[in-house]
């Protein structure tokens, strides 16, 4: 912002590895290695060092203008470096891998995955020495890092946040590594603008300190599909809701207050996914891998899909208009192409093109998701992703991407392919057509850069990213956020909440063995899920249920194979499986004779039915842990927590307990206040609970709200926007607005 000063003050301050110029009539820069030009005592950075002022060092001219100048003066060789999305690293002290300087050197990436930092500070510094590098090279152009969610209650939820604290446990008075919020499920489930508004601003502020510029979110997939594992990282089933969630959420994150356009350097830029929706995958199977690269739409449902984005993501109400970036989703959206044609979500013309970019303007930045242009192997192994374009070269794959309108790809680090793409673009649209097409694509990938003010001043400061980043001002606020978001389903005979020092009796929970989220075994193991010295700081714990006044119970919602068996012995290929919601066996009595979607090549047939075939969840022995505890405590109560990342069937446990919470990542903390009544509960269901599997299998992927909801003991239907508090069913503005499927 230019101040009314007619003398623009200077100031210089040095810090470790850059300095920062302080101006009254124009930006503040920093810089490391660039030299300065002065021109009517203002000053710009000289970041090609040829002496002279171009239009993309001019802070002074639109970002817009900044960007098509600094395209044009780019090599293919650095425009297809600008064109890849890097895999995610991690940083533990603030030295560059000999990788990462290859990578940012000799490949020209600028775009970069930060996982894993080990603390603030030294996240920031890490940052500032990359910056530093990024600087010294030709053009000078600066890195903008990006972040899957990383503001999670344990700290471990798509990417590592620092040292976390031990599982479900924080101190919510004090300082945090980062601040801590509910799942995006959990914030659904709060049904709540203003905490997603406050989320938005405090993770944003949170991002910057660290140097981060880009969010890989929101993910506003309506996850009308109940079996799909992603189910907890979308906002609800409701497409209404999630076009709400995703306007404040984008608007939070990209607005700089003040700021004529909304965009400065407390932006952080919003990549909106999974374009069109990835939440119809058939039988709930997951495009991460080849078993689960159709989506499909029995239902004819899918325009459903894609309101959070044309009337939430892409019609802001804030300056910043729309969503700055776009990934689409791994999946083939089967027979949706009027061509016929099913590839991938990102090699298809019409999804990205015709879809996105012509019907509604898009034209920010579209990046593919991770790996899609990799080399594939078995319909099982979480590899490359090249759904529908599995038997090309890696060049041709890159092609047909840039065909589609996709401006970058994701998860890769070698520009040499892309460089065979441009090739095989000229050989088939022209020279002129190939430069203008890529150029096309750096003026809207460094518009994005030039916009959160990167190119001014891209080093932050390690003191300021330890002092902010999990204040206590951010945690307490993401704390009252994860008491909004746990759901009370259940309160038989008003036996919550718990005050006073009551005695509590906690079963130990048996899990396993069986396979984590990404198809890889894990052994048995035993766990307290609330330990002993949090539990005893609400109340007295007991190692008897005969001596408790109540039992406390935590249970997972049901989880085992991803819907396929691996293949045994000599056998090249494994089988498709069930995938259930429900912790008993279940026997796939009702599932689909043929498959709707169906074909790779490395299977021998297109029906990927699992009728008649047999699922047992590998935490099984939760239900029998809570019909357990009912009979040992006999006429007492049994609170059962239930840690949901996607719907259940309640019926094999709901009858043992008097009260349950549901919990969407958040902390015991946050749990033990709502039970013993230090905070009353206000979420509500962001999806159905189903009565049974029978309704599981015969509800369509595509479509919201059409299961039969189960009833339960005291004579309530778990559906959308159902929750308890003390005094009964909640009614207000959000049941209003949301509830009863609109």
């Amino acid at each position: 912002m230019l101040s009314a000063c007619t003398q623009n003050e200077i100031r210089y301050e040095k810090h470790d590895g850059y300095t920062v110029i302080c101006q009254s009539k124009g930006p503040v820069l920093g810089l490391s290695s660039a030299p300065i030009i002065k021109i009517n005592n203002l000053i710009f950075k000289d970041l090609n060092h040829n002496g002279e002022l171009d239009p993309y060092e001019d802070w002074r001219q639109s970002p817009e203008k900044r960007a098509a100048d600094l395209a044009s003066k780019m090599s293919i060789e650095q425009i297809c470096g600008l064109m890849i999305y890097s895999s995610s690293i991690t940083v533990e002290d603030p030295v560059l891998t000999d990788k990462q300087k290859q990578f940012l050197g000799e490949d020209h990436v600028r775009h970069v995955l930060v996982a894993g930092i080990s603390s603030p500070g030294a996240g920031a510094r890490w940052c500032n020495t990359m910056q530093a590098f990024c600087e010294e090279q030709p053009l000078g152009i600066p890195a903008n890092n990006s972040s899957d969610p990383r503001n999670y209650t344990n700290g471990k939820a798509n990417t590592s946040t620092y040292k976390h604290e031990p599982d479900g446990e924080f101190n919510p008075d004090g300082s945090s590594s980062i601040s801590r919020w509910p799942r995006e499920i959990g914030l659904g489930a709060t049904f709540d603008m203003d905490v997603i508004r406050r989320h938005g601003e405090i993770v944003s502020t949170e991002y910057r300190a660290l140097g981060i510029t880009t969010a890989l979110s929101p993910q506003i997939d309506i996850a009308t599909e109940p079996r799909w594992r992603r189910f907890y990282g979308t906002f609800s089933e409701d497409p209404y809701l999630n076009r709400d969630i995703a306007r404040e959420y984008c608007d939070a994150f990209q607005t700089t207050k003040g700021s004529k356009n909304g965009w400065g350097q407390n932006s952080v830029n919003c990549m909106v996914k999974h374009w069109p929706g990835g939440g119809s995958g058939e039988a709930g199977r997951d495009a991460h891998f080849g078993i689960g690269k159709y989506a499909v739409y029995p239902g004819e449902n899918f325009r459903l899909g894609l309101i959070p984005f044309e009337d939430g993501a892409f019609k802001l109400h804030g300056k910043t208009k729309m969503a700055s970036a776009v990934m689409p989703y791994y999946t083939i959206s089967y027979n949706q192409d009027p061509s016929g044609q099913n590839v991938g979500n990102g090699f298809s013309h019409y999804i990205i093109q015709e879809l996105l970019r012509d019907k509604n303007h898009y034209e920010g930045v579209v990046c593919t998701d991770w790996g899609i242009v990799k080399d594939y192997q078995q319909t099982w192994r979480h590899k490359g992703k090249p759904w529908g374009m599995e038997n090309v070269t890696l060049a041709e794959r890159r092609l047909k991407v840039f065909e589609a309108g996709v401006d970058q790809l994701g998860g890769v680090y070698d520009n040499g392919p892309s460089l065979e793409a441009y090739k095989l673009w000229e050989e088939k649209y022209g020279e002129q057509s190939a430069r203008e097409r890529f150029e096309l694509s750096a003026k809207r990938l460094l518009l994005n850069i030039f916009r959160v003010g990167l190119f001014e001043n891209p080093y932050v400061d390690p003191a300021e990213a330890d002092r902010i980043v999990g204040c206590k001002e951010f945690v307490a606020a993401g704390y009252e956020a994860q008491l909004k978001s746990v759901t009370m389903i259940k309160n038989h005979a008003g036996v919550l909440p718990i005050r006073g020092k009551l005695k509590v009796y906690e079963p130990l929970r048996r899990v396993g063995p069986g396979l984590t989220h990404w198809m890889k075994p894990i052994d048995a193991y035993e766990e307290y899920p609330f330990s002993k010295e949090l539990m005893s700081k609400y109340f007295e714990v007991v190692d008897n249920p005969e001596d408790a006044d109540f039992a406390l119970v935590s249970i997972k919602t049901p989880y085992g194979h991803w819907g396929y068996t691996l293949p045994e012995g000599d056998e090249s290929e494994g089988r498709y499986h069930p995938i259930s919601l429900q912790w008993g066996p279940y026997t796939a009595e009702f599932a689909r004779e043929v498959s709707i979607a169906g074909g790779d090549p490395t299977e021998s047939s297109r029906n990927r039915s699992y009728k008649g075939r047999t699922e047992i969840s590998s935490n099984e022995e939760d239900m029998h842990m809570v019909r357990r505890t009912r009979e040992l405590m006999g006429d007492k109560p049994v609170i059962m927590v239930i840690h949901m990342d996607r719907p259940f069937v309640p019926a094999e446990v709901e009858p043992c307990a008097d009260a349950i919470l549901l919990s969407f990542g958040v902390s015991n903390n946050a749990l033990l206040d709502v039970i013993s009544g230090r905070f009353e509960p206000r979420g509500l269901l962001p999806c159905q609970l189903p009565a049974d599997m029978r309704t599981v299998e015969e509800q369509f992927e595509d479509t919201p709200h059409d299961m039969r909801c189960y009833v339960d003991t005291d004579g309530n239907s778990y559906d959308f926007a159902y929750g308890l508090n003390w005094n009964g069913r909640i009614s207000d503005s959000r049941t209003r607005k949301y509830g009863k499927h609109h």
